[in-house]
């Protein structure tokens, strides 16, 4: 059975952190008395604690924060030798605001720290940390990810680290490290042309460097100041098309013409698509608009009907509507999903895109509330700048409820939205 986790009521708290844990001092604490804190001591190491007698290496502090927040949380304790005998530091102030600085700034996504000093009948004192690991997977400022086993810490490694964040929250996986991708895998000239549309200063990308405008501007690298490992979300925005096909084929779309109403009508056309998330998009619009009429204002009545080259009706279709409902496809697919790939299926008089969303561990995960607006957004990094003019996309405002409003009023059938089986589908019907 797992040792109970400390915790104390008296916290820490530096005129400059106030904000930072602002929120942690507005909720109640149970205590934990010297003697409760004596026995948990007493049990030495395990998973969900870790014994120091000083702070003295950070980075080596960061990473056993990391391996914490990863597994299931604990708590360090700064004071305790390893022979579990309490000799107690002598600037604990100093190290409550050391502590409060690498959780902050050394830890990925940052932790609000939970610190107590503790002072004995003797005059010594210890100081200690609770973790909480409540937004997994974290890592640390220089990319690597740490769990903890017993009274060890280790690294995840490359190898390992897919598999190991399939089974975690899928809201972090955009920020992942794709070591295969390098700074001439990336597409230079989409990516300057986006940022010369923020500042002309970049218009010679002769001078400036590819890695650290990645990394410190767009915060799509990690790695220290000589290293550079783009993260997944960098490698889908601004990877070579040929280079993303080969690292991520996961992230491909499938495009099928039906000659009927369901999949096991005739397949008329069928692409697979991938590359970067431009060129993806801009090809799946393509698909679309070749396989259907896309307009931008209702039909009138006495409209004719068009057909393709063999003499086939090509239904219309609302043009933002489906712009918007691709759009927000390739932005907040559940990348951890690795054997669903995003479709694309025109029939004679429906387009249903279907895009790999877990059902599990969503809130809400239903279709009701989505059409309302309520969701939960899946890489956010990916869809601030994929929404955004400036990389080449042209994506409506309004989400889904405007899908919904404006398909319903310009073919007069209400949309499908069905979220089964690790799957999330919009059907929208035409004219």
């Amino acid at each position: 059975m797992p040792r109970k986790k400390f915790r104390r009521s008296p916290r820490f708290e530096s005129i400059e952190d106030r904000s930072f844990q602002e929120y942690i001092f507005n909720a109640p604490a149970p205590s934990t008395t010297r003697t409760e804190l004596i026995r948990l001591i007493r049990g030495g190491e395990d998973t969900y604690l870790e014994l120091k007698v000083k702070l003295s290496n950070s980075e080596r502090v960061a990473q056993g924060i990391v391996a914490l927040a990863n597994t299931d949380g604990g708590t360090i304790i700064f004071g305790v030798n390893d022979q579990l005998r309490v000799e107690g530091i002598a600037n604990p102030e100093s190290v409550q605001a050391e502590l409060v600085r690498i959780c902050r700034e050394e830890v990925y996504p940052p932790i609000i720290p939970l610190i107590d000093c503790i002072s004995f009948d003797n005059g010594r004192q210890v100081v200690a940390l609770e973790v909480q690991g409540r937004k997994k997977p974290y890592r640390t400022r220089d990319g690597r990810f740490y769990i903890r086993f017993g009274s060890e810490k280790r690294e995840v490694s490359r190898l390992e680290l897919s598999d190991w964040l399939d089974e975690l929250r899928p809201l972090a996986y955009e920020n992942i490290p794709v070591p295969e991708f390098g700074v001439t895998d990336f597409d230079d000239g989409l990516l300057w042309t986006f940022a010369n549309a923020f500042e002309h200063e970049f218009t010679s990308k002769h001078n400036y460097n590819t890695a650290d405008f990645l990394k410190r501007d767009l915060l799509l690298g990690i790695g220290t100041a000589e290293e550079f490992t783009p993260t997944l979300a960098g490698v889908l925005l601004f990877g070579k098309n040929e280079r993303v096909r080969e690292v991520m084929p996961r992230a491909k779309v499938i495009a099928t013409r039906f000659a009927g109403e369901t999949p096991d009508s005739e397949i008329i056309e069928r692409n697979e698509i991938n590359g970067n998330l431009l060129s993806v998009y801009e090809e799946s619009m393509a698909f679309i608009e070749r396989n259907c009429t896309v307009v931008k204002a209702k039909p009138g009545r006495r409209e004719a009907v068009i057909r393709d080259v063999e003499g086939r009706p090509l239904s219309r279709y609302h043009l933002y509507s489906l712009r918007e409902t691709v759009s927000n496809a390739l932005m907040h697919r559940d990348l951890a999903i690795r054997d669903i790939p995003t479709r694309i299926s025109v029939f004679n008089h429906a387009v249903e895109i279907s895009n790999a969303r877990r059902t599990g561990g969503f809130i809400p995960p239903s279709g009701r509330a989505v059409r309302y607006g309520i969701s939960q957004t899946l890489n956010p990094q990916i869809a601030s700048i994929f929404s955004k003019r400036e990389y080449g996309t042209t994506v409506p405002s309004g989400g889904l409820p405007m899908v919904l409003r404006s398909s319903m009023h310009f073919s007069g059938r209400r949309v499908e939205v069905v979220t089964s089986g690790d799957e999330f589908k919009v059907k929208i019907f035409g004219v």
